[in-house]
């Protein structure tokens, strides 16, 4: 890992833990919803989704980490899950996702911290 590698690594773990948040507690939401409501709020969370895989290809391109490929692979699931209609049983693999995030922010800062930057 490089200083460039891991400040950019660590930013893109802090935008992409809080859109894991925010989707989850939305998702969450959804469970007091019924009909149309229910299949505007799903079709709402879709798309933010599909904005977060942005977000997690660009950091995976740039960093070189392969756990974001498992970042990845843990929001394609929780994306398939949304389309299955079944958006509520999402929450785990965001959740995974997190857990992943949260790992290579914590590697990026510990290298950061030892070269002095943070």
């Amino acid at each position: 890992m490089d200083n460039r590698k891991a400040i950019i690594g660590f930013s893109q773990c802090e935008k992409v833990k809080g859109g894991i948040i925010w989707i989850s507690q939305t998702l969450e939401l959804t469970n007091g919803l019924n009909g149309h409501e229910k299949q505007g709020a799903e079709k709402s969370i879709r798309v933010l989704v599909e904005m977060l895989v942005q977000e997690v290809g660009l950091a995976k391109n740039i960093t070189q980490d392969p756990i974001w490929d498992e970042v990845e692979e843990a929001l394609d699931k929780a994306l398939l899950m949304i389309n299955s209609g079944i958006a509520a049983e999402s929450v785990h693999h965001m959740t995974q996702a997190l857990s992943h995030v949260t790992t290579i922010g914590q590697r990026a800062m510990t290298y950061l911290q030892k070269e002095g930057l943070i």
